[in-house]
């Protein structure tokens, strides 16, 4: 007999090719299965109240029956990076020993005590990274150490933040975002300046491209993504071609001449950085 799961599944077949099922299905049912088309119906929202008006009269009817997402913050109303901050005993530890000694390993450094690049080259050996790891952004001595030591566990925590504030905070991916865009925008600034400095991109902006570049409309944070869009790490072309560059092509086939050289500019820069590694890459094997 028929299982709720298999109602369920054909129900949405029935929904979408009503020719195809033949059977009668039952009315009311558990949803089993989200609204796939949630993001769709946030990113025309935000297009039609930019050209139209935020008028409170047209917000049912651009909605439709898609309910608006939760941002869900929890500690405050805007997107604050966190500050550079270690534990209290660390702190304290810090405050009462300013100068640790070189040869010694049994102590830490307070990150937040680190103002000068003499002080990260005089503590480099003990330092620790702060527990929350976003502050590292706004801090380019972190970034140093950080491009330093390599710890791939380091790595794994930034990316893990930052893919889920980005996917959270994302504009245009988000329904009645419109007061939060230029935070967004700000965020994003900071995140690509962190790129620039290290010279190499983050796998969380690769990841968050991917999933935000066929909803963005190629105005929304424009110079921001195209940036992000510069630090791609090469990978197989069949998975470059239908991520990146089919969307990217059905915006620049529809968009402004500024648009198609800003994006072209980007490429070349993509272009440039994938040469910059690989001679890198190819120096460190021919030393070794």
């Amino acid at each position: 007999g028929l299982q709720s799961h298999l109602q369920a599944l054909l129900s949405l077949y029935k929904l979408f090719c009503p020719e195809l099922v033949t059977i009668t299905l039952p009315g009311k049912m558990k949803n089993y299965f989200k609204n796939s088309e949630g993001p769709w119906k946030a990113a025309i929202n935000t297009l039609r109240r930019r050209s139209q008006g935020n008028s409170p009269l047209s917000q049912p009817l651009l909605l439709g029956t898609a309910q608006p997402q939760s941002r869900k913050r929890k500690w405050n109303s805007q997107l604050i990076l966190p500050m550079v901050s270690t534990s209290k005993n660390s702190l304290e530890m810090g405050r009462e020993k300013p100068h640790v000694d070189l040869y010694s390993t049994e102590e830490s450094f307070p990150v937040e005590l680190l103002q000068t690049f003499p002080q990260l080259l005089q503590n480099i050996h003990c330092l620790e990274f702060p527990s929350r790891m976003g502050s590292v952004l706004t801090s380019p001595l972190l970034l140093h150490y950080m491009n330093c030591i390599k710890d791939e566990s380091i790595y794994l925590r930034l990316n893990y933040w930052m893919g889920q504030t980005l996917l959270e905070e994302c504009s245009w991916c988000v329904a009645d975002s419109s007061i939060y865009e230029e935070e967004f925008k700000d965020f994003l600034e900071t995140v690509c300046r962190a790129q620039c400095f290290l010279q190499e991109g983050f796998s969380s902006c690769e990841d968050f491209l991917y999933r935000c570049l066929p909803l963005w409309d190629g105005v929304c944070c424009q110079s921001q993504i195209l940036r992000l869009v510069n630090w791609i790490p090469l990978s197989s072309f069949s998975e470059m071609k239908s991520f990146l560059y089919n969307p990217l092509a059905q915006l620049f086939f529809t968009s402004s001449l500024y648009f198609k050289c800003s994006l072209l500019e980007s490429l070349k820069e993509l272009l440039q950085n994938w040469l910059s590694w690989h001679v890198v890459h190819l120096d460190s094997e021919s030393e070794s």
